[in-house]
């Protein structure tokens, strides 16, 4: 059984929309590092898919860093390693810059989004820290605005 759940939407690659499910049971902790995630011939099997698309998704999320394959075990979700808060957004810009983009072309102002994205973030399990208000509360004076 698939320790996650896939809708599959028509117009959506099916990998993009297995690596994001797979990848939001992760962060919000339905899957936790060292459990033990489905094989590829499992992955294809449950979600009906090519054997060589769960192959690529299985590939993918272990070049990501969010799978580690295990001799004589299998493939396990991996502890994600520490970064610093710039090194994780960094890896965001391009969706955000996207978000942004699409908030400002529907007339959606930053206090709606950003009720929006917290309510999102509880809803995924995500905890707040003083730390996280605070930088942001006091963006990066370097940063480029659109």
């Amino acid at each position: 059984m698939i320790p996650f759940r896939v809708t599959f939407r028509a117009g959506v690659p099916l990998f993009e929309q297995v690596v994001y499910a797979s990848t939001k049971a992760m962060v919000s902790g339905q899957l936790r590092p060292g459990d033990p995630f489905p094989s590829v011939r499992a992955l294809s099997k449950e979600l009906k898919i090519n054997p060589n698309t769960a192959h690529k998704i299985v590939t993918h999320l272990i070049n990501e860093g969010l799978l580690e394959p295990r001799p004589g075990i299998g493939t396990v979700v991996a502890a994600l390693p520490d970064s610093t808060w710039k090194e994780r957004t960094h890896l965001l810009e391009h969706e955000i810059e996207e978000l942004v983009v699409e908030a400002k072309r529907l007339g959606i102002e930053l206090a709606e989004m950003l009720t929006s994205i917290t309510a999102h973030w509880h809803k995924l399990g995500g905890q707040e820290t003083s730390s996280a208000n605070t930088r942001a509360a006091q963006p990066d004076s370097g940063d480029s605005t659109l």
